[in-house]
Order: C-alpha cells, then structure tokens, then sequence
C-alpha cells in the first residue's frame, strides 16, 4: 500500500481525478491506491463540491470511510488520517510512519510527502482521527 501510494507522489492536484501522474483529490488517491493494493474494488463516490466543508457540517467522508474501515487510536502504515477543515472532517492522507504521511493537497498543487505535525495539517487545534481498512 505505500509502494502503491508512493508511485502517486508528483502528480497534480485534480478535483475528482484519478490518473495516476496526470491529477487526483485526496478521495480519489485513497480510492485508487487501495484499489490497487487489491483491498478494495473500484469506488465510484458521486460527484462533491470542492468546497463543500466550508458549506455544510454533513460527515460525507466520515460517513463514507466508516463504510469500509473502522477507527483506530494510534495509525500504522498504510492507515488513514482523516483531517478537519472547515465545518467537517474532509482531507485524507495515507499514513507512511506517523507523522509522515502522503496526501493530494491543493495548496501544494499535488500528491506529495508530508509532515502532519507541520503546516496547514499540524495546525494546533486541527482534529485529526486514524482509520485501517477492515480485515
């Protein structure tokens, strides 16, 4: 699941995109690696505003990964962070070794390598819950 998360480092930032080195959101690049990692089949969420955190205080990714994984206390690779921004939770990383994690980020045009406990994602009041797959 890393390796496979790792291969999507460097590709654009697409809203609701899924090519590998072409663009991809933080939904998308969760779906796509899991999918490729054979622990998923193909997710196909419908279509969400980009900005629909700022709007709403529904749980959409909440309610969505709760489908298909359940939560943990302490993340390990491969995992899910999930972040609050805005009025919900509603960007997910790919935890490598906690702190370390990949995500599709906007402000950083991409799929990159970060540091959750720095910038936008370390924030000191940003709430952020862990999740592994089910099984």
């Amino acid at each position: 699941m890393v390796a496979e998360a790792r291969g999507w480092l460097g590709t654009g930032y697409h809203h609701m995109g899924r090519i590998k080195g072409v663009g991809v959101d933080c939904l998308m690049l969760l779906a796509e690696v899991y999918e490729a990692a054979g622990l998923i089949d193909r997710v196909e969420p419908p279509r969400y505003p980009r900005d629909w955190m700022l709007h709403r205080s529904e749980e959409l990714y909440l309610g969505g990964l709760l489908t298909r994984t359940h939560e943990v206390a302490a993340p390990g690779p491969g995992d899910i962070a999930l972040f609050r921004f805005g009025r919900c939770y509603s960007h997910a990383a790919i935890v490598i070794e906690w702190p370390q994690v990949i995500h599709a980020y906007a402000k950083e045009r991409g799929v990159v390598l970060g540091d959750a406990s720095l910038g936008a994602l370390g924030e000191p009041a940003r709430e952020v819950r862990f999740f592994s797959l089910w099984g």
